[in-house]
């Protein structure tokens, strides 16, 4: 009996079933042992609309990482309230597995639904080609370089099948040229296989050549001070005055939230 798996985008009548994220005036502490009750969210309201990729930036320790962890179902809020279509969160390392090669870190994915091992596997290796890592299936993480590593963490957060992405610092420890050329590879993955996003990065640049809007977050505890469409036409060049402005004013955003 073949094994039917939800690999790429889901139809049309699931699209239209789907909500994307719903975040209303969600408020979210927690306990330090240091430092006592720490508020990381305040009445923190962000949408999503299915198929939508918004770039949420702020400054560290704004509750950018909380903020993906409620859309998750990994927190719940204090108050308001979270909705979302099933989400996977992709966290700012890799975290592959040093033992397992590239083929059986993808597919983890799989196994994790449910699926055996070979079934895994025939289902992840025709898109190692896809996604530019076709001739290093057998390769282990410590014979890929920072950028291939990531291809793969990424499919794996893709094999889950989930129609939500939660991507926090995808491309943080990688040098900026890399990091440039993942970001052009990620938005040309996202075209193939369309998903609603949530991006959190500190890079504001990063946010505006990749997201349909840029959302800017004030310190802790993190509340939305800026909403801002980026109504560009893709691929996007860094040097296009429309996202020059954005991005001023993304920054001013920050310059004013600090």
């Amino acid at each position: 009996m073949e094994t039917t798996l939800e690999l790429a985008t889901p139809d049309a009548r699931a699209r239209e079933q789907r909500i994307g994220v719903e975040v209303d005036e969600a408020a979210l502490s927690y306990h330090s042992r240091r430092a006592g009750e720490v508020a990381a969210l305040a009445g923190i309201t962000l949408h999503a609309a299915p198929g939508e990729l918004i770039g949420v930036v702020g400054p560290s320790g704004c509750g950018k990482s909380t903020l993906l962890e409620l859309i998750c179902g990994l927190r719940a809020p204090d108050t308001g309230g979270v909705r979302a279509d099933p989400a996977v969160l992709m966290p700012q390392g890799d975290l592959l597995l040093p033992w397992l090669s590239a083929l059986d870190n993808a597919a983890l994915a799989l196994r994790a639904r449910g699926i055996g091992a070979e079934a895994a596997r025939a289902a992840a290796r025709p898109l190692f080609d896809r996604f530019g890592l076709n001739g290093f299936e057998r390769a282990r993480p410590a014979e890929l370089s920072g950028g291939m590593r990531q291809r793969v963490a990424f499919l794996r957060t893709l094999l889950a099948g989930k129609p939500v992405l939660a991507l926090d610092e995808p491309f943080a420890s990688l040098d900026a040229l890399t990091r440039a050329q993942m970001q052009a590879w990620l938005a040309d993955a996202l075209l193939a296989e369309p998903r609603t996003v949530v991006l959190v990065t500190h890079d504001v640049e990063e946010a505006v050549v990749l997201a349909d809007r840029v959302v800017v977050l004030s310190p802790r505890p993190g509340r939305v001070v800026a909403d801002l469409p980026v109504e560009a036409a893709r691929p996007r060049r860094r040097t296009d005055p429309t996202l020059l402005e954005i991005r001023e004013r993304a920054a001013l955003a920050l310059g004013l939230a600090a």
